[in-house]
């Protein structure tokens, strides 16, 4: 693709949450090594369609631009990830955005993703303190342990995979794998295992663990590769224990 050559790019808006979702086209100028973030900001100084009108901006979301904070997660071409990891050399076009679509759209390509962290309010996804004074030395951890906590922590809560779940759908209220993670972070960490009880039942609750499908698409839209089938194995042991020991002795 030649420098002088023009992008389609085809947004799928909607002005705000109850109206009606459309589709708009823009054309931008290429560039090397742009990415989605960079089209977009394109649109943004020049909100021209491709009629030659004059149209409102487009909305989307951006921070951090490492894929570290996971706000400009939208679907692209029909694959959900993040905007600021999308080379425009490395996708087909037209480029197709749309927000994601497991989410309230509050406009454009920006959504409400509030349901994942009140989600993690129910599972207790925090380690509890008694204080600010100085409790000396943690306990310590063995490589193994701390590999596999490192690889939980870097969930960034994008919603990816809720994004790409079959199981996440208007029929049923499935946590989505990604909160999983956490509950399984929280319950090897040496003073989160306290409340481990508290954050299995809270799993076994519907919407829980048992809602999960294995469609194994959680896996492989995660952008940080967490591995998260995995997850879910180890859990659904840790709820099985649970669950016979609150029958031989009660919560």
């Amino acid at each position: 693709m030649s420098a002088a050559d023009k992008i389609r790019v085809k947004v799928r808006r909607q002005d705000n949450p109850g109206a009606e979702p459309y589709w708009e086209e823009f054309e931008v100028e290429s560039r090397p090594n742009m990415n989605v973030i960079a089209l977009l900001q394109e649109i943004r100084r020049n909100p021209v369609n491709v009629s030659g009108r004059q149209v409102a901006p487009v909305a989307w979301e951006c921070s951090c631009l490492e894929e570290v904070c996971g706000a400009c997660t939208m679907v692209i071409n029909g694959r959900v990830r993040q905007a600021c990891t999308a080379l425009i050399d490395q996708i087909e076009t037209p480029v197709i955005l749309q927000p994601m679509r497991k989410f309230p759209v509050v406009r454009d390509l920006v959504v409400d993703r509030s349901r994942m962290f009140e989600t993690l309010k129910k599972v207790h996804a925090w380690v509890e303190i008694d204080g600010t004074h100085n409790l000396g030395p943690g306990p310590k951890r063995s490589p193994e342990e701390q590999m596999e906590a490192y690889e939980y922590a870097r969930c960034m809560t994008c919603g990816c995979c809720l994004d790409a779940c079959p199981q996440v759908n208007d029929r049923n209220s499935f946590y989505g794998a990604a909160i999983l993670a956490q509950v399984r972070l929280f319950n090897i960490h040496p003073t989160g295992r306290y409340e481990k009880a508290e954050r299995l039942r809270a799993i076994m609750q519907p919407g829980g663990i048992h809602e999960c499908g294995n469609a194994q698409n959680c896996v492989r839209v995660c952008p940080k590769k967490i591995p998260l089938t995995t997850v879910i194995a180890r859990l659904n042991g840790d709820v099985v224990v649970q669950s016979i020991k609150d029958f031989l002795y009660g919560k």
